[in-house]
């Protein structure tokens, strides 16, 4: 049996794990009443659980339907499936990087909108390798506060 920290969220970038900021569930801004029925459909890709589901939790408070995966092999057998609007994953995913699923998607499904997650001091890279490979696809610091990741889904996805 493993053990895990009781705080997956609250761990440093040098293990590996991504760094999300802490911010209470009852602190995040709900969406108002004129929502429309119709939800932008968004695939997170993380490889912690506790970290997708508070990204989960975050999207569909504030008007989206995400869905999670967690692994690479994962996220490319359910976006065939399901066809995302959006595809929110991290630059380092085991088994293959980021930019390496966004261009499958891309190819693939070449609607869908790509979010890369990446610590700050690999932002500059990640975004220079992915327009090497002719990919446009947006690069964000995986700490962003919710706040911040919901409104840019929303630049994303909804319409002005």
């Amino acid at each position: 049996m493993s053990t895990r920290s009781s705080d997956p969220l609250s761990t440093s970038p040098a293990n590996g794990r991504t760094n999300f900021a802490m911010v209470p569930i009852t602190e995040v801004p709900a969406l108002d009443a004129e929502a429309g029925k119709d939800r932008p459909l968004v695939l997170v890709v993380n490889r912690e659980p506790a970290i997708a589901e508070t990204v989960l939790t975050t999207l569909n408070k504030n008007g989206f339907a995400a869905i999670a995966a967690y692994d690479v092999e994962d996220a490319l057998e359910t976006a065939l499936l399901i066809p995302p609007e959006l595809v929110i994953v991290e630059a380092a995913s085991p088994g293959s990087s980021g930019i390496e699923v966004a261009a499958i998607l891309k190819k693939e499904l070449p609607d869908c909108k790509i979010l890369l997650l990446a610590g700050p001091a690999e932002t500059a890279e990640v975004h220079g390798t992915a327009e090497a490979a002719g990919l446009k696809i947006a690069v964000v610091d995986k700490a962003v506060p919710p706040t911040k990741l919901v409104a840019q889904v929303s630049a994303h996805l909804l319409p002005g």
